[in-house]
């Protein structure tokens, strides 16, 4: 999800399109926050990793 934020950060800056660069920040935050969550131990959604 980070990943894919980033591209999306990459593209709507490149493009100057502002809904991508907004879509890139939120799914990067919210897959920090799950990233962070997933290291403390807690299970997310039922599971306890995402691989």
């Amino acid at each position: 999800m980070i990943v894919l934020g980033i591209i999306l950060l990459v593209i709507g800056f490149i493009a100057k399109v502002a809904i991508l660069w907004t879509i890139g920040i939120i799914l990067v935050v919210i897959g920090a926050i799950l990233a962070v969550a997933g290291m403390a131990g807690r299970e997310i959604g039922g599971r306890r990793h995402w691989y």
